[in-house]
């Protein structure tokens, strides 16, 4: 079943009856180079460009028996044409067709990717810059840290879309080669000048060297990519996630009109969307694994690979694109609470402003071990009784002797730590891409 999220034009590219379309365009591209050497009669080429067409009952039918699918592709397209299908087929192997239209699947889903890539984008730009200047907690190990703003959250997201974006099109120009090179890919069948002129027909191009097969670091490297992009979309969630803890709650997932959190407790309003995207980057990651695992073949080629991307192939593309599209979905509805990023900035007493003090010491001629002693004892006292870390640094004798209370009231000003936004936001999103 094709998830709801997913486009409807990648599930039907990926449907047995495309995939049969394109082994049958493969073909008649190959008949028709054959026919503009002189190897086909020209009506013969008319007559199967005309009838080439295929039954999927008939096949499976045919594949119970011959247990081979391409040959019970063959079989059924051959009864269409009629004795004129004799010249398809001529001096090739099954994996001339198979791969080859393989690589125009997997290049226009790379095509349908790149445009989701692109919709992401411009949503974590409009996110980034609308929340540009509204002033949250930056936390490391789960922990407040120093202040920051929201709108750096989608930035970051952006410049790692980037990288996505140029990793796909990478990608896509790594698998768009064909193979129309005969059983072991030496041509002993057919002259590499069919090949260089069905590739060219399809936008392909050829394998410089093949063996019975194109060789499976490309489609390694396409699901790599895909996994990467996965991981980068759970890298989103599991924030979210975090951010709409009901002890956090500075950001929630979309909650729409009629939409139940839980069977048992009416008040939940839960994460589903992206925990189901934090599972679904681990299935792709899987798949990528698979993938690696299939560059080893025996000699020329086995077939221990073909099963496994029956699976792995269609079912990461799709559900990257199903998670691009549930991830742009979350991101464009996403609730966000400022006011309570600021009541979560206090939870910590103003701690966040240690390392400030710390290097005012210093610059007032303390060693940095003197200052950082100074500072920590002030800061596990402020955290073990809950008092303002501020207060208590105003009259601490030792850090007064340094420090004046106009001198602290400026290290706490919260503007500081804002004041290179813009550059930062700068550098994002105004350089060439």
């Amino acid at each position: 079943m094709i998830p709801r999220y997913t486009r409807p034009e990648m599930g039907r590219l990926w449907e047995p009856a495309n995939r049969f379309q394109k082994w049958l365009e493969v073909e008649i591209a190959v008949c028709e180079a054959w026919a503009e050497i002189g190897e086909i009669p020209k009506s013969a080429l008319k007559n199967i460009k005309k009838k080439a067409k295929f039954n999927i009952s008939r096949i499976e039918e045919i594949e119970k028996t011959v247990k081979h699918d391409v040959i019970a592709f063959l079989t059924s397209v051959g009864e269409s044409v009629g004795q004129d299908a004799k010249y398809i087929h001529k001096g090739l192997t099954s994996y001339d067709i198979v791969d080859t239209a393989l690589s125009l699947l997997m290049k226009e889903s790379a095509d349908i990717i790149i445009e989701d890539i692109e919709k992401l984008k411009e949503v974590l730009k409009n996110q980034a810059l609308k929340y540009k200047n509204v002033p949250c907690i930056g936390r490391s190990h789960g922990v407040h840290a120093e202040p920051m703003t929201f709108g750096l959250k989608f930035a970051l997201w952006y410049e790692d879309t980037k990288r996505s974006l140029k990793r796909m099109q990478t990608a896509k120009q790594i698998i768009s080669v064909g193979k129309i090179s005969g059983a072991v890919g030496t041509f002993s069948n057919l002259p590499p000048i069919i090949e260089e002129t069905v590739c060219r027909k399809l936008g392909l191009q050829p394998e410089n060297i093949s063996t019975q097969i194109i060789q499976r670091d490309r489609h390694a490297e396409y699901l790599n990519t895909l996994a990467l992009i996965a991981s980068n979309i759970e890298k989103i969630a599991i924030e979210i996630r975090h951010l709409q803890r009901t002890e956090v709650l500075e950001a929630e997932e979309p909650f729409s009109v009629g939409q139940k959190g839980s069977s048992a407790m009416p008040h939940k309003r839960n994460p589903i969307g992206c925990e189901n995207l934090s599972g679904l980057a681990r299935i792709v990651r899987a798949y990528c694994l698979a993938g690696m695992e299939n560059i080893a073949l025996w000699h020329e080629r086995d077939i221990s690979h073909s099963s496994v991307e029956r699976i792995i192939i269609p079912d990461s593309i799709i559900l990257v694109d199903y998670m691009l599209h549930r991830l742009i979905d979350i991101l464009d509805g996403l609730i966000i609470y400022p006011e309570k990023m600021l009541q979560n900035m206090e939870k910590s007493y103003g701690l966040f402003n240690s390392q400030r003090v710390m290097l005012n010491l210093i610059e007032k001629g303390l060693s940095r071990e003197k200052a950082y002693e100074l500072v920590q004892q002030k800061a596990m006292e402020s955290w073990g009784r809950g008092i303002n870390f501020k207060e208590l640094l105003i009259k601490d004798k030792k850090i007064s002797q340094y420090l004046s209370t106009e001198e602290i009231e400026e290290i706490f000003d919260l503007k500081y730590y804002l004041r290179n936004i813009n550059y930062i936001f700068n550098r994002v999103f105004n350089e060439k891409e």
